[in-house]
């Protein structure tokens, strides 16, 4: 380690490839700021799946990202430190007559040992308070070195799709419809109803079993602007969506939802069926489409957005996004890790 240059340990904590790089520079901030360096699994208002990450920089500040139920891992504006408390302070607008209208949320964590205890505080533009809530948070585990995975010994393969029914798989949402149905070998999700309309408000689909780490087949086909998800563990999403002829990027077909990007494009055009090959094990992700390897062997700083829980230390389903656009499955075959 002493033998690599600086600015290449910045480069390589900044891009999370270093086990535990998220502390890697917290000799250079205050002590009070240490204990609020690394990577926090939270539980937000209301109950959903939400991360925060907290980095320190060569100067001594904090740089701080967060991911808030749905969507992406983004950067917030300010991370600081004020009377032994983390200060995380986020800029957004609303609409608000025609208008953008600016607001302001103040996030403030105070620790607990490995925990945290959190209060966001959201004001508008003329400082009135029009939100707040309590929540809590988890520090994570640093990530064990990558695995060796020629050493990792698999179980029997499990057969997720019959071809001829749903058993084994039920609705994450019993009140939502559902659009999922098996036929033909595929099991399929219609969202766009006899009209030709997109109908909203889908259910997503989950295995009833519950798995740790394995290595997952299957096929699947999109439409033109197709986009579905498979969740690993009911935690991370490996993104299902036609982008065909785009370049790469954390959101594209094969990434790890806003947070690896894939290495090469390796998708196929819309209606053609694509082949994936997805090996979670250690929180360490490789994905193969279409038989190239896209991801190899990285590691997964955390929940991606519309998680079931941010707790990565427990078997979970593998879960399909049923809510955005038409997808067909087949060949779904996942085979367990032996520990």
């Amino acid at each position: 380690m002493k033998n690599f240059s600086f600015s290449f340990l910045c480069s390589l904590a900044t891009a999370g490839l270093l086990c535990g790089a998220s502390s890697l520079f917290a000799a250079d901030v205050s002590s009070a700021a240490k204990p609020f360096v690394g990577r926090w699994a939270l539980t937000i208002p209301g109950g959903g799946a939400g991360w925060l990450g907290v980095e320190a920089q060569p100067d001594g500040s904090l740089k701080g990202s967060i991911l808030w139920g749905g969507g992406s891992v983004v950067p917030v504006n300010e991370t600081k430190v004020e009377n032994d408390a983390l200060v995380v302070i986020r800029k957004s607008t609303e609409k608000k007559d025609g208008k953008d209208v600016p607001k302001i949320e103040t996030i403030t964590a105070k620790l607990d040992g490995d925990k945290m205890a959190l209060t966001t505080r959201t004001v508008n533009s003329d400082g009135k308070e029009i939100g707040k809530a309590d929540f809590t948070g988890k520090k994570i585990a640093d990530l064990p070195p990558k695995p060796d995975l020629s050493k990792v010994k698999f179980g029997t393969p499990i057969p997720l799709l019959n071809g001829k029914d749903m058993t084994g798989w039920k609705p994450m949402n019993e009140k939502a419809p559902s659009y999922w149905s098996v036929a033909d070998g595929m099991l399929s999700n219609r969202v766009k109803g006899p009209d030709g309309k997109n109908r909203h408000g889908g259910t997503n689909l989950r295995t009833v079993a519950e798995f740790e780490d394995f290595n997952l087949k299957t096929e699947v086909r999109l439409n033109k602007g197709g986009n579905s998800g498979i969740y690993l563990r009911g935690i991370y999403e490996v993104q299902m969506a036609e982008s065909y002829g785009q370049p790469c990027d954390p959101h594209h077909m094969g990434a790890l939802y806003s947070r690896i990007t894939p290495s090469v494009a390796a998708e196929k055009p819309a209606g053609e069926w694509q082949t994936v090959d997805i090996t979670l094990v250690d929180r360490h992700l490789t994905v193969v489409l279409n038989g190239t390897k896209i991801i190899d062997n990285q590691p997964v700083l955390g929940c991606t957005g519309g998680a079931m829980t941010s707790d990565e230390f427990h078997p979970g389903p593998i879960y399909l996004q049923g809510d955005h656009t038409d997808v067909d499955y087949r060949n779904m075959v996942l085979t367990p890790v032996v520990k």
